[in-house]
């Protein structure tokens, strides 16, 4: 399954590194990452990995396949 993670603002490097797993990419006032996701228990440790660092996540959503 591939998962977008949309979070407010434009996320620095260091955040990005947070993410190896993910691609990402920036929006206008967003920040998109990217990426395939096993299984839930994954999918719930990605957001608590955003939560974690403090980022506001804004949408969460599966992409067609």
């Amino acid at each position: 399954m591939q998962y977008e993670i949309r979070v407010d603002g434009q996320m620095s490097p260091t955040l990005i590194q947070a993410f190896p797993e993910l691609q990402t990419f920036v929006v206008p006032n967003q920040t998109v990452l990217v990426g395939p996701v096993a299984d839930e228990a994954e999918l719930y440790g990605l957001l608590a990995r955003c939560q974690s660092l403090g980022l506001h996540v804004v949408e969460m959503r599966r992409l067609p396949e």
